[in-house]
């Protein structure tokens, strides 16, 4: 295995990551689950500098879903808190980086405070020509589609034979459309499902499951799933070419 310093090669233009485990690693500590939420935190630093640094071009975090709004009011609290401190303690390294910040999901209900922060940095860093991060927050796969199928329907039936609606016009609509495709979906915490992320976008994507929470997936373990999508052989639903 390479050095952590040296890039993996190749690695995936755009890796999406369902970060998990916050809770149980905080528990099994006996902390409470901020705490967990916390480390978490530093999780995602490293993960995108490490990104950054080994030129991967896209990287979409699943950071707070639309189903997150049912938690205990004190831990959603906690969790705009700490998305809050992100903003404004990681800021001068996204502008120096040339990193785009993007954000998807329903964020008119992601507070005012927290929401100011995060759209002055989207349009601080709208113009960098480095990696897209994209942070889901009060996001949900199905509730993407929906909206957008809901924007077509108030923008583009104006006639009494609406034209069909496209594969490409539909990705689109998606708040995601700016992306490349998918290539690597990462979940941590030993769970084996998607939990309603990137349903559209994914279709061709790669899974990778691991049972290290999230506060403990660093960089050398992200090291280890990119060699091991390097190894793999993407078909799109063809065959494999024949062996020589």
């Amino acid at each position: 295995m390479a050095e952590d310093g040296a890039r993996p090669a190749p690695v995936p233009g755009h890796a999406a990551i369902i970060m998990d485990g916050n809770g149980r690693w905080a528990r099994q500590r006996g902390l409470p689950r901020e705490a967990g939420h916390r480390e978490g935190a530093r999780s995602v630093r490293d993960i995108v500098r490490a990104c950054r640094e080994w030129g991967v071009r896209a990287l979409t975090l699943y950071a707070f879903s639309w189903q997150n709004w049912d938690r205990p009011s004190a831990e959603v609290e906690a969790l705009m808190g700490l998305l809050a401190e992100f903003l404004a303690d990681e800021r001068e390294e996204i502008l120096t980086n040339q990193i785009r910040l993007h954000a998807i999901g329903r964020l008119h209900r992601i507070p005012a405070p927290v929401r100011t922060l995060l759209d002055a940095l989207m349009a601080e860093s709208a113009g960098n020509q480095g990696m897209i991060l994209t942070l889901a927050l009060s996001y949900g796969g199905r509730e993407s589609i929906v909206d957008a199928v809901n924007h077509r329907l108030a923008s583009g039936f104006r006639h009494d034979t609406p034209a069909p609606v496209t594969e490409e016009e539909l990705t689109g609509l998606l708040p995601t459309g700016i992306l490349p495709p998918v290539d690597l979906v990462i979940r941590t915490s030993g769970e084996l499902r998607v939990s309603n992320f990137l349903l559209w976008e994914c279709a061709y994507a790669e899974f990778f499951f691991t049972p290290t929470l999230w506060p403990d997936f660093r960089r050398a373990e992200l090291r280890a799933v990119f060699e091991d999508f390097s190894g793999r052989q993407r078909r799109y639903g063809q065959v494999s070419p024949p062996s020589r």
